[in-house]
């Protein structure tokens, strides 16, 4: 008898001795070497992809941005390049002699460490004469993280009652460069030991997790290759945000993905004994719904385009790149790795030939949940409504309406502890003022509107005659020194700049406040006045946060409609699964705001948050509705709507909680970063995607499906089909 014709039971899986069986084995060898060949080229870009990323707000900012302008065009005035590292030195006592000494030091100091600085400002003392600060303007910005550890080193050696922080904006880029240190290696191993873990207890096999962790990594690798060559040509702007959450998307989609394969794989094993038979007939079975999720998912992710802020921008094209890389590597290198290995992939629960396909008599406990909602579906969807519509309600208390910079760093840091003792003896924007760029004809007329501008502890002009690089302004013109006798503002194209300190630390809302009202009043005394600066970059990063949450939601949720009446030829159903996925997300948005606010005490959110939120619980939220519908349609076919919507769940029920269980415990992996960021963005994705996938997959919408039957279709066929 051929071994083709064997009982799976007495199948050895060795190879066909047909042509066609030895062309199977070299085009399933060739896709393995090919992806294995694509690893090890895209394989060393994992150490270099931060090479080509930034932290910058301004680099993120639209070009129309105020912020954006002046950041542009401060290199008419003076070296903008340099970012102002506050060494900032605290004391219980008055400080003395001795820490006068030392204070007049450090800076000859770190010029023989090899501190990068042109000019560091004089030692500037509090009127309570208990601290002191310097500005040391960094100006090697390659090497500013490494300047800053270099600084903070030297300070070691401070007097031993002298308590000496290194903040400021180069401060807070070195600490936050530092938080997103384990981007590239803490978060891929948390992510890939956690996801392995999983499959073990999925699988019950040593090997297929293996495979499919193998199937994401080659996907990733060929992503990392292809998203690195993207930002290094300057096609998009990354950051640590778009680059942790590009690796989690794409091990959590890509082993989505390997689990509705190898469900079909094995699911073909039981009903054909050679393994490239299976092979064929699970990729035949797959590609529907894999191809349509994943192309639901990029068509989502690439609405971010439409955004203005180019963090948000770039995190279209990446996480898209990302999917078409899961989507390849699930159906080419893991069916080929499967095909070659056949039943062994499963050892030791090797699928046996069973033509029976008793679905209900494999899956006793989906075949339990099937009958216990085909029993009162009403009552069963009207009570999960019920359920998500209270914590629907709460996310109305969801707080997205921007993070100090000082707190988004989880456990804080010392430029954050820095910022607040320079606050306690110095005006809180000491160091980092607002500049504002404006027409010299007007410079006395905004600097008398911004005199009585709450929030605005004085004014200077930069310029290149003045002792100190600046030229003081207003009230506090009328007592310099000789020194300062025949300075003069530095004009530029007509221009001037000004710098205002502010009351208020520069990360705060009071700051922001403060810019606000800066611009109001310049509008009526100088109309072509920009306002720039730290705190005006952080507000027009949050104004345009705003605008592209208002914008981009409304795109998805259209284009994800248009895609699902496409997919399954109907009106009715893609109107109630959006209905539905909207729901699941508004109520992990709820829950989230109830611990954020009430138990975990955080300071609010980035208005990004609740975006990056919706746009993954609802594209992936809506795979797994394709992964039940698409089956659902196709028992429908067959069997009816209600006959179909009961074997559908019991069929994909157990792939679906696993990929759900996958894809959450992936995202929750970025938790493992200290950004208040990404653990936000890991809470709300990790619980939403739970959510959908027990709660609404498993019970509200097969009890909506069960209750509405076949007007789900209309106006398909389907809809007149007994």
């Amino acid at each position: 008898m051929p071994a083709t014709d064997l009982p799976a039971q007495h199948t050895d899986d060795r190879h066909d001795k047909k042509p066609a069986g030895w062309l199977r084995i070299l085009i399933a060898s060739l896709l393995v070497v090919a992806w294995l060949g694509v690893s090890g080229i895209g394989g060393p870009y994992f150490g270099k992809i931060s090479e080509v990323s930034t932290n910058s707000a301004t680099d993120f900012l639209p070009e129309s941005a105020d912020s954006t302008k002046v950041s542009q065009r401060q290199t008419d005035f003076y070296d903008s390049e340099a970012a102002p590292a506050i060494l900032m030195f605290a004391s219980e006592q008055k400080l003395g002699d001795q820490d006068k000494a030392y204070l007049n030091s450090i800076t000859d100091k770190l010029k023989a460490e090899g501190v990068s600085f042109d000019a560091a400002s004089p030692v500037l003392y509090s009127e309570d004469g208990k601290a002191a600060q310097i500005v040391v303007p960094l100006t090697d910005s390659e090497k500013s993280r490494d300047d800053v550890k270099t600084i903070r080193a030297t300070l070691d050696g401070a007097p031993g009652n002298l308590d000496a922080y290194v903040t400021g904006p180069a401060g807070f880029a070195a600490d936050l460069v530092t938080a997103f240190g384990g981007i590239d290696g803490i978060l891929l191993v948390v992510a890939l030991a956690v996801v392995f873990v999983i499959l073990l207890i999925v699988y019950r096999s040593p090997i297929l997790p293996i495979i499919v962790l193998l199937s994401s990594m080659v996907a990733l690798s060929g992503a990392i290759f292809v998203i690195w060559h993207m930002a290094n040509a300057g096609w998009v702007t990354i950051n640590g945000q778009v680059q942790g959450i590009l690796l989690i998307l794409v091990v959590g989609a890509a082993t989505d993905y390997a689990l509705l394969y190898v469900a079909r794989y094995r699911e073909a094993l039981t009903r054909h004994s050679n393994r490239f038979d299976a092979t064929a007939a699970a990729w035949r079975g797959s590609i529907e719904p894999i191809a349509a999720s994943g192309g639901t998912v990029i068509a989502g992710l690439l609405c971010l385009l439409f955004s203005q802020l180019a963090s948000n921008k770039a995190l279209g094209p990446v996480a898209a790149t990302g999917i078409v890389l899961s989507m390849l590597a699930s159906l080419t290198f893991l069916p080929a790795v499967l095909a070659l290995l056949g039943r062994v992939a499963f050892w030791p629960a090797r699928p046996k030939l069973d033509e029976s396909q008793d679905h209900e008599r494999d899956s006793k406990f989906w075949t339990r949940i099937a009958d216990f909602v085909t029993t009162k579906p009403r009552i069963i969807w009207i009570s999960c409504v019920a359920l998500l519509g209270i914590f629907a309600a709460l996310s109305l208390t969801f707080k997205a309406d921007g993070v100090r910079q000082s707190d988004l760093v989880l456990g804080g840091s010392e430029s954050a502890t820095g910022q607040q003792v320079l606050a306690e003896h110095f005006p809180g924007g000491s160091g980092t003022p607002a500049n504002i760029i404006l027409p010299a004809k007007d410079m006395d007329a905004a600097v008398t509107a911004l005199q009585g501008v709450p929030g605005v502890a004085s004014l200077a002009a930069v310029s290149s005659d003045s002792p100190s690089g600046t030229l003081p302004l207003g009230s506090a013109a009328e007592k310099l020194p000789p020194m300062f006798a025949q300075a003069k503002p530095t004009e530029a194209n007509g221009d001037v700049l000004v710098q205002a300190t502010l009351a208020d630390p520069a990360d705060s809302q009071e700051a922001e406040q403060t810019v606000e009202r800066m611009r109001e009043k310049l509008a009526d005394v100088s109309p072509d006045a920009l306002v720039g600066g730290e705190t005006a970059s952080a507000l027009d990063t949050i104004t345009s946060a705003q605008h592209d949450r208002a914008t981009i939601i409304p795109i998805v949720l259209a284009v994800i409609t248009v895609i699902l009446m496409l997919l399954l030829r109907s009106v009715v159903a893609p109107l109630m699964l959006l209905a539905i996925t909207l729901l699941s997300y508004l109520s992990a948005l709820g829950v989230a705001a109830l611990l954020f606010n009430h138990v975990w005490n955080f300071p609010g959110a980035d208005p990004t948050v609740p975006l990056y939120g919706f746009v993954f619980l609802v594209a992936l939220g809506i795979d797994y509705t394709i992964f039940l519908m698409t089956r659902v349609r196709e028992e429908t076919l067959q069997i009816g709507t209600r006959a179909g919507m009961r074997k559908g769940l019991i069929v994909t029920g157990g792939v679906i909680t696993s990929a759900g269980i996958v894809l959450a415990a992936t995202f929750a992996a970025l938790a493992v970063i200290p950004l208040i960021f990404l653990v936000q963005l890991a809470f709300i994705v990790a619980f939403g995607v739970l959510l959908d996938a027990t709660l609404v997959r498993a019970f509200l919408v097969p009890a909506l499906v069960e209750d509405a039957g076949a007007k789900v279709w209309w106006p398909s066929k389907l809809t007149r089909r007994p």
